[in-house]
């Protein structure tokens, strides 16, 4: 960014070997979709202070820590500015987004969060990176349930290792009794949707008519609900099967292979 700021094309590009090769503006538009910046004044003045209050090597210290507490993997971090609006969460949280892959995470900050918020991003986060390495799991072979559960144990290990103080917004949208509704009306039924296609991400970020962040909201109250009757430590929880977590959701024993 120090050279190539308002060049995201070249940015871009240095990222496409990790990205299947697609084209600069492809990775733009798809990054952009969780909040990579927008070139103009009050982002550069954002990546200005993010540089002086060194996120960087703060972030660096947070990785180190979590990499052998966790036995993670050793991955690529990318920081950016946030753009200031326009976010899939820009109605959750405005100061922080992220999105992770295998082998590599990108965070989306300002420098108005503090050391424990860019924790609990961070561990957020790397959690989906340990869990998809460790399940071996792959972008065209997930599914709805693998999503949801991704996402409700990323954000019981920020409750564990950042407080509740910490846990999103969206932890706290529905009560357990309107997930369960959820559940019965339309999320059963949708399990093994697909996560290339659109209704995966309609049920997830809840658009398309479902409630907003419906799969995010209902995969942190179907963790929950399996902690009460489960003991599993972190490290279990990057190897258990997406579907272990509803087996006793839908008052059944399920068997066979894991989502």
């Amino acid at each position: 960014m120090e050279t190539d700021f308002y060049h995201l094309e070249k940015i871009c590009e240095r990222l496409s070997r990790d990205f299947y090769k697609d084209r600069p503006d492809k990775i733009y538009h798809y990054l952009s979709q969780f909040g990579m910046y927008k070139p103009n004044r009050q982002t550069y003045e954002t990546f200005k202070a993010l540089k002086e209050k060194k996120y960087w090597e703060k972030t660096e210290k947070i990785f180190r820590k979590y990499k052998k507490a966790w036995n993670g993997p050793d991955i690529d971090i990318y920081i950016f500015p946030i753009a200031a609006r326009n976010t899939l969460f820009s109605r959750v949280n405005v100061n922080k987004s992220g999105v992770a892959f295998e082998g590599q995470l990108f965070l989306f900050i300002t420098p108005s969060i503090d050391d424990k918020e860019l924790e609990a991003l961070f561990v957020h986060e790397y959690h989906h990176t340990c869990r998809l390495q460790k399940k071996n799991i792959k972008l065209e072979d997930a599914t709805l349930l693998d999503s949801i559960i991704l996402e409700g144990l990323a954000e019981h290990a920020v409750y564990e290792c950042c407080g509740e103080k910490y846990t999103a917004e969206w932890c706290r949208y529905y009560s357990e009794k309107e997930i369960i509704h959820f559940w019965n009306t339309f999320l059963k039924s949708k399990l093994h949707t697909k996560k290339m296609s659109k209704e995966h991400d309609e049920i997830l970020y809840g658009r398309g008519g479902y409630p907003k962040m419906t799969g995010y909201a209902a995969g942190f109250v179907i963790v929950s609900m399996y902690k009460e009757k489960n003991k599993f430590s972190l490290r279990d929880s990057f190897n258990l099967p997406s579907e272990s977590f509803i087996s006793s959701l839908s008052g059944e024993k399920r068997t066979g292979k894991s989502s």
